[in-house]
């Protein structure tokens, strides 16, 4: 196996090409934060971006994107944003986890949503968890028949919910792909009002990740589409979600709604009209992303298993790195295990948020 390393930023035509066609060679690989367009989004934006290329043969037959430090400590590609991560190769490519790293220059590789097939780091794998996702099934029938055939538990109140918001507000309203940017800057305002109510940090008060997600907004390709789905009532915005979609694969990231509008489920109902869209655009997959919230148990079908990591190599700063960071995720992760600390948590967490709202 020959293995060089990269730049994202200045990735050839050919390489790309091959990349996207490794991609649609497995399922598990179709997901849009594997594609190059995310990975180039991020290397704009962040220091340290490479991707590694698999060849055999002289052939490239996998791709390795991830972040480096100057101490060699390696994340995967958007750690913290992407609900994806994975070596995407063509099946049957076999490949060494060490041997990876040290072509990389890494001593250490931390993940947090690997693929489950990702045989050569499952012994480095420290948990797997569950990232629900939802099959969907393309269907000419109207909204409402769709609805009662998909979710006839949800169908009554939904529906119910809808009309009124129609009759209380404005006309009902949804477009799947809106390019109005201004929306968009609605959404990241209505979302880092969220974070900050609820106690969690304000992604978008990092200026990298407003400017990344307002690249990807911009990119429209096969493999990678940034999709901005909004509820109207009249002319009013209620509810909007950012994420992006492959071909087959629509990955939910930003969903946020008007607070004043709470009451009507604005976010669930953004989430139902936006399946039945995707459905009706080719997409196969919702993938809903890890994480234990009620509207992903009420419209998943399945779910899939994403593992979190460190992957190593005999190093000081490898062992420095783990000592740092395991505990951390440790804590975090029996925390959300368990609904008797969940719940305070999540009480403590709004406490400090109305507090630091107050404070502003």
């Amino acid at each position: 196996m020959d293995i060089t390393i990269h730049g994202l930023d200045g990735l050839g035509a050919s390489l790309r090409g091959a990349w996207h066609r490794t991609m649609d060679t497995s399922p598990q690989y179709a997901n849009p934060f594997l594609a190059p367009e995310f990975a180039a989004g991020v290397a704009r934006h962040r220091g340290g971006a490479q991707v590694a290329v698999l060849r055999e043969e002289g052939e490239p037959v996998g791709f390795f994107p991830y972040e480096r430090n100057a101490f060699g400590v390696g994340r995967a590609i958007g750690l913290g944003l992407s609900d994806c991560q994975a070596l995407v190769h063509r099946p049957g490519v076999t490949w060494n986890a060490h041997e990876l790293l040290r072509a990389c220059g890494l001593s250490v590789f931390e993940f947090d949503h690997l693929v489950e097939e990702q045989q050569p780091f499952g012994g480095y794998v420290t948990g797997t968890f569950a990232s629900p996702v939802l099959d969907l099934k393309a269907g000419e029938e109207s909204y409402a028949e769709w609805l009662r055939g998909a979710y006839p538990g949800l169908a009554k109140t939904t529906l119910k919910k809808e009309r009124r918001l129609s009759r209380d507000v404005g006309e009902l309203r949804f477009v799947y792909d809106e390019r109005d940017p201004k929306v968009l800057r609605t959404l990241m305002r209505w979302k880092s009002a969220q974070y900050r109510r609820t106690g969690r940090m304000d992604r978008f008060a990092r200026p990298w990740i407003v400017d990344l997600v307002d690249d990807l907004f911009q990119v429209r390709e096969e493999h990678f589409t940034g999709v901005l789905s909004v509820v109207y009532a009249g002319d009013r915005p209620v509810a909007a979600h950012f994420g992006p979609s492959s071909s087959t694969v629509f990955a939910a990231w930003f969903t946020a709604y008007d607070p004043e509008l709470g009451y009507y489920s604005p976010g669930l109902l953004m989430h139902l009209r936006m399946a039945r869209s995707a459905a009706r655009d080719g997409v196969r997959l919702m993938d809903m992303g890890r994480g234990e919230k009620e509207y992903k148990d009420w419209l998943k079908t399945r779910e899939l298993r994403v593992g979190e990591g460190f992957a190593t190599r005999p190093h000081p700063v490898a062992a420095a790195h783990r000592l740092w960071r395991r505990p951390v995720r440790g804590l975090r992760n029996t925390v959300l295990a368990h609904p008797g600390l969940r719940e305070p948590a999540d009480r403590l967490l709004k406490t400090v948020g109305t507090l630091r709202t107050r404070k502003r």
